[in-house]
């Protein structure tokens, strides 16, 4: 699907399709974004070229997976960026790499799929900001893409407060098992805002010609931008060290439990090794013990045992091994 939008000199905001592009060829200082979602590559590269888009910044906008990156050209600015096609506060997402051809008067747009973050603007205030500059687009586009990771990260703050709790109760394999799956999760999440932070800090640092820094309104989109990927960042990392604690605690929790039960069972071998050594003793079947000849021995045997495992279940229990 093709789709434009124009800002035209006089502040209207027209949108439509292809036929769009030679209107704004015609009408100096209008503003055009072209939209490219789902489309094939030989049509995204022959409408590229028609903007003289460097070819080496078509083949990274069609490179799979390619990692976020902000790289200047002659005619235009490339960012690749990573959007989302869907997110749950279990942290399942599935990401859709998005490319931004961005050019002094116009803003080219690549995805395969939908994006919540263009829809929305295509249907509010993405003519404004078109008005503006092109920029802004992009500068929008990501920022209202960043508020949708950011809605779900905050609503897994109450997953995991919830999980924490259940791990307290009645801690199990299958609660450590979520656990460990949120902080694979978390570190695919923390690598990927890395790469966002990583490139607005490059917008803040450094000047492009296509988005530049002495508009105050763009520098001041750029730090909303830079903000909300450093909270997001921030945040995955606190998720992940909050996980790390609790796997960390049920261990110590699994481990504590484990030796309280060697302990108890090391104590019951101490009882039982003395007693099990006389009943040793007096089973063998040797001709002369003196001790089997008399009346009472046996009874006198069974008071020795009890007597000893008595007294040594007080031992243990004085010194609070029990």
């Amino acid at each position: 699907m093709i789709r434009t939008m124009l800002a035209t000199t006089d502040g209207r905001i027209l949108s439509g399709d292809e036929a769009l592009i030679e209107r704004w060829r015609r009408e100096a200082g209008s503003r055009l974004w072209i939209d490219l979602q789902g489309e094939t590559r030989e049509t995204e590269r022959s409408l590229l070229e028609r903007f003289d888009s460097h070819p080496l910044a078509i083949d990274d906008a069609h490179r799979e997976r390619h990692p976020p990156k902000i790289e200047e050209f002659e005619h235009h600015t490339l960012i690749i960026y990573r959007g989302i096609s869907s997110f749950d506060a279990e942290l399942n997402y599935e990401p859709q790499q998005m490319a931004f051809f961005l050019g002094a008067d116009y803003l080219i747009s690549l995805h395969p799929g939908k994006a919540a973050s263009i829809e929305r603007l295509f249907a509010q205030e993405g003519g404004a900001l078109l008005v503006e500059s092109p920029e802004h687009v992009v500068l929008r586009i990501m920022y209202t893409s960043a508020g949708y990771y950011l809605d779900s990260l905050l609503e897994f703050e109450t997953q995991i407060s919830d999980l924490e709790d259940e791990l307290q109760l009645a801690g199990n394999d299958n609660l450590m098992r979520r656990i460990v799956a949120y902080k694979s999760r978390l570190v695919k999440m923390r690598r990927l805002f890395n790469y966002h932070q990583g490139i607005t800090q490059e917008l803040i640092a450094y000047d492009y010609r296509h988005l530049p820094r002495e508009n105050p309104a763009t520098l001041h989109a750029i730090n909303d931008v830079f903000e909300r990927f450093e909270r997001l960042h921030s945040l995955t990392q606190m998720y992940y060290d909050i996980c790390g604690d609790l796997v960390d605690g049920y261990l110590s929790i699994s481990s504590h439990q484990l030796n309280t039960t060697m302990r108890i069972l090391t104590v019951m071998m101490s009882i039982f090794v003395p007693l099990t050594f006389i009943a040793g003793v007096y089973g063998m079947n040797f001709e002369h013990m003196p001790e089997l000849g008399y009346r009472h021995a046996y009874f006198i045997v069974l008071v020795v045992m009890l007597a000893l495992g008595v007294g040594l279940l007080w031992v243990f229990r004085r010194r609070k091994w029990l």
